[in-house]
């Protein structure tokens, strides 16, 4: 069966790490625990089986509201290449980890399909981030190319925690 894949949403960053160690940040929950979030969130659970077919489970929620509900989300490995490419399908979820839709965007494509290549540059690692829909209805596919303007928003936090967090590690 042949998946549909809407146009990829990019990121790249420059990393001053070792490929190696970046590759761990995205495989291990004492790494992915640290970084993995939108600034101003905190995980409150980070469950991880990083092997082909395992999966990052994962809760948040906003620093500044502690009784806030979380907000769950699931990764399901498909393919992982240390240390050079990682492969996921991403879904928002429930506790149980049971799929379910963007709580505060219903038209959100219910999986998504992203793909992180790792590549050894002089210093550090240039990390490429393609996320795209997958076998998403066209409005979903629609809403999903429109918020290419905030995703960069998100994932560009999400890289400066990662960056940040990864200097602490080699400098301890």
């Amino acid at each position: 069966m042949t998946e549909r894949l809407s146009a990829p949403f990019v990121i790249e960053q420059f990393i001053k790490a070792p490929r190696e160690l970046v590759y761990a940040a995205f495989t291990q929950g004492e790494h992915l625990s640290q970084w993995m979030r939108p600034p101003g969130m905190i995980m409150t659970q980070c469950d991880v089986d990083a092997r082909e077919g395992g999966s990052f489970h994962y809760g948040m929620r906003a620093e500044a509201m502690p009784q806030a509900p979380a907000m769950w989300g699931k990764w399901r490995f498909r393919e992982l290449k240390a240390p050079e490419r990682i492969v996921v399908v991403v879904q928002f979820s429930d506790a149980a980890g049971g799929v379910t839709r963007h709580p505060m965007a219903p038209q959100w494509p219910l999986y998504t399909l992203s793909t992180t290549t790792l590549s050894e540059e002089a210093g550090g690692t240039r990390l490429h981030l393609e996320w795209r829909a997958l076998d998403a209805s066209p409005v979903e596919e629609a809403l999903f190319d429109s918020s290419h303007a905030s995703m960069k928003m998100g994932w560009s936090g999400s890289m400066q925690l990662l960056a940040g967090y990864l200097a602490k590690v080699q400098a301890a």
